[in-house]
């Protein structure tokens, strides 16, 4: 029998799941005036600024490298943030910035990401394999899986961390990128109130200078593009949408089909089954 604190994180995360999708379907209808504006190195402005600043190494899928760009109307307030977190004795970690399509698709199929969304959707089922119409729905919001809400696909996002400069540590925020749980969410009840802190005092650093918080994700980080807009009570049409981009060009390509899925449910229902004997073959 699950306990009531069971019973309360399930509430909890069945709850925050459903007001993510919610505000999703604001974003896909919302305007978006993509401006034609190209990318720039994150690595290489840290570089000319003198910052401290870190890049994750690790894939983002399969043998994917992260793709440390940014637009360029972007580069400059986070390289601000880099600097004021410097001056206050940390250092910010860059975790991912840019995703074309190929790897938004890839990651929504990663096996150690999906496994992760679909055993806490049986896990919020009750221990039951759930439809895969709330696996898709789940996915909808922790990865992304249409280009429209996939800020990362427009350049405008990044998932952070961030570290001491003193001895190396993490500034703890309850659990490390990437976690998918009822911990994830920005102001999560289930977590100790020195973390929320931190969460909040990053938070309030990227917010002074226009990257907005998704309230799902405490790493998540994005501005000018239809998700910003609306978290920020901002009307008026967004400049960044999703685009292809030609690295060697710095041209970008709108999506003719932003709204379409990335991973069918046709898709999602067979990564169901190949996940699920994953679990099987377990020892």
């Amino acid at each position: 029998m699950p306990t009531s604190n069971d019973q309360s994180r399930r509430d909890y995360w069945a709850q925050q799941m459903q007001l993510g999708y919610d505000l999703i379907q604001q974003v896909l209808p919302f305007e978006v005036r993509e401006c034609g504006e190209g990318f720039a190195s994150i690595r290489d402005a840290a570089e000319r600024a003198n910052l401290e600043m870190w890049f994750s190494d690790s894939k983002i899928a399969g043998e994917l490298d992260r793709v440390f760009f940014i637009r360029e109307g972007l580069v400059k307030d986070l390289m601000t943030i880099g600097r004021e977190m410097n001056d206050r004795g940390w250092i910010l970690k860059i975790e991912d910035g840019y995703r074309s399509k190929n790897m938004q698709s890839q990651l929504v199929r990663k096996p150690e990401l999906f496994d992760a969304i679909l055993r806490k959707c049986i896990w919020e089922n009750g221990g039951v394999l759930p439809p895969t119409e709330l696996v898709f729905r789940r996915a909808i919001v922790l990865i992304a899986n249409i280009p429209k809400i996939g800020t990362h696909m427009s350049g405008s996002a990044v998932d952070i961390s961030v570290f001491r400069r003193e001895d190396g540590g993490e500034v703890w925020r309850g659990n490390p990128y990437l976690e998918m749980s009822e911990r994830t969410p920005m102001r999560s009840p289930f977590i100790q109130a020195d973390d929320l802190q931190n969460r909040l005092d990053i938070t309030a650093m990227m917010e002074a200078h226009g990257f907005i918080h998704f309230p799902y994700e405490f790493w998540h980080y994005n501005q000018g593009d239809a998700m910003g807009h609306i978290l920020g009570g901002h009307p008026a049409p967004a400049r960044y949408g999703p685009v292809h981009w030609d690295p060697q060009t710095n041209e970008v390509t709108p999506y003719d089909d932003p709204l379409s899925p990335l991973n069918p449910i046709a898709v999602i229902e067979k990564e169901v089954a190949a996940a699920t004997d994953r679990a099987a073959r377990l020892p």
